[in-house]
């Protein structure tokens, strides 16, 4: 505990941290205050429906419950992650975007640049089936073209000054601005949780018991959870050695920095993109909506559901790692040091030895994120209050745990820069690695 306390004050005490984590939490107030703002011309009788069921569910997560509140910031952050998503593809795919990236600052500032301008139209779509299948023509003060078309403006408006308030606290705070707005919106959301298993415990089935049992599975799912985000070198390490051998190994352990999570979160945040995919469809298209498969891949307590996202995970585990890992730089990079791998040629040799490597790592951890994003249906299978559930893996419990190593790792910076200790006795704190939200462009994803 005085460790503790030593620490609070070594942060205090040195002003340019102080000052940036003052900025970053006055910001995420303002988002906080700005999500229990109503939309113009909706009336009072909205507030006594429940919004929050399946997949809507998970979406009003990451919004801090602005969607069911029919808040101006019901929209969050999520059009911009897509607008990244897409950005992203389309540097791998479109040669003038791959050359875009390779121009240095002015080339990521065009990027950045396509990246809100496709956001708004992604909003601006977004926000049309929103109003379309949230509010009611009885919960609506004014005419319905008049307030769809007004709404629409004031959610895209809110959308952008959401990320724009993400900017500020990456640029003027600490930590990662997009990531710490949706790991507040979810932190929002624990509290009711809680209470609400709660009280189905303790006036249900099951009892104080059963509560407390699923208390401690929780927690063995963060440990869990802290293992895989950090990407644990360890794992990678008496895994690429038993494929490899002993001899062979000695020399990758010295120089290639092995993870088994070398994606981090972002294959379970374009899974999830996706298969939002089937119930914005249903929004759209009502009479489609009664279509089996449709019907299935919207409920994520389904087989179908858990078992396309588990593939999708694992599939956008090894696309990502390709796309972020580059082999042929390592081996060039040992090359130019006068590193090498025992036994095997530099150049190409080097390169494809170590593309097999991680390839293989590669596949334990798209495993076991897939297993973490199929954990919260399974506990709503078991019983457990669907709210609650979500808070037993998947992305909201990824990216909890992300943001917060990450956010912790950038405050032990600066304690050390400083000559202080860090946050923990046992050694350094590992964040996340941080992974562009579009191609070429600054950290800002999950």
């Amino acid at each position: 505990m005085k460790k503790f306390f030593t620490t609070i004050s070594n942060i205090w005490k040195i002003e340019d941290l102080r000052v940036r984590i003052t900025n970053t939490l006055l910001f995420l107030l303002i988002y906080r205050v700005g999500s229990f703002i109503r939309l113009p011309g909706v009336s009072d009788a909205i507030a006594n429906k429940s919004k929050a069921e399946g997949l809507v569910g998970l979406l009003n997560m990451f919004a801090g419950g602005s969607f069911s509140r029919v808040s101006i910031f019901a929209l969050g952050v999520m059009p911009y992650i897509s607008a990244s998503i897409v950005m992203q593809l389309l540097g791998i795919a479109v040669p003038y975007f791959a050359k875009m990236q390779k121009e240095g600052e002015s080339g990521r500032n065009k990027i950045n640049q396509w990246t809100r301008y496709l956001t708004i139209l992604i909003t601006a779509a977004q926000a049309a089936a929103y109003l379309r299948s949230q509010v009611t023509p009885d919960e609506m003060l004014i005419g319905n073209p008049m307030f769809v078309i007004m709404n629409t403006f004031v959610l895209t408006a809110g959308t952008l000054f959401v990320m724009w308030l993400g900017e500020k606290i990456t640029d003027k705070g600490i930590g990662n601005g997009i990531s710490l707005i949706i790991m507040v919106g979810i932190i929002a959301q624990l509290p009711g949780a809680f209470v609400a298993e709660f009280q189905n415990r303790t006036t249900g089935s099951g009892g104080l018991i059963t509560f407390i049992v699923e208390l401690v599975a929780l927690l063995g799912v963060v440990m869990f959870t802290i293992l895989i985000v950090q990407g644990t070198r360890k794992i990678a390490v008496q895994y690429a050695k038993r494929i490899v051998g002993n001899k062979q190994y000695g020399g990758v352990r010295q120089y290639i920095p092995l993870k088994v999570n070398a994606a981090g979160v972002m294959p379970i945040i374009f899974a999830q993109a996706l298969m939002f995919i089937p119930a914005t469809l249903a929004s759209f298209f009502p009479t489609a909506a009664s279509n089996g498969i449709l019907i299935k891949l919207s409920d994520y307590t389904s087989f179908l559901h858990n078992a396309v996202f588990a593939v999708l995970i694992i599939v956008f585990t090894y696309f990502y790692t390709a796309i972020t890992v580059n082999p042929k730089q390592m081996a060039e990079d040992m090359k130019r040091n006068n590193g090498f791998v025992p036994g095997v040629k530099p150049g190409e040799a080097t390169t494809s030895y170590i593309d097999d490597i991680i390839s293989r790592i590669t596949l334990p951890g798209s495993i076991f994120l897939a297993i973490i994003a199929i954990i919260p249906a399974l506990a709503s299978l078991v019983g457990v209050n669907s709210l609650f559930a979500r808070f037993f893996g998947g992305t909201s419990l990824i990216i909890l745990v992300g943001v917060v190593l990450d956010t912790l790792q950038q405050i032990e910076s600066h304690l050390l820069m400083r000559h202080y200790d860090g946050l923990m006795k046992t050694g350094r704190i590992t964040g996340r690695t941080s992974i562009p939200a579009a191609a070429g462009t600054t950290p800002t994803a999950i």
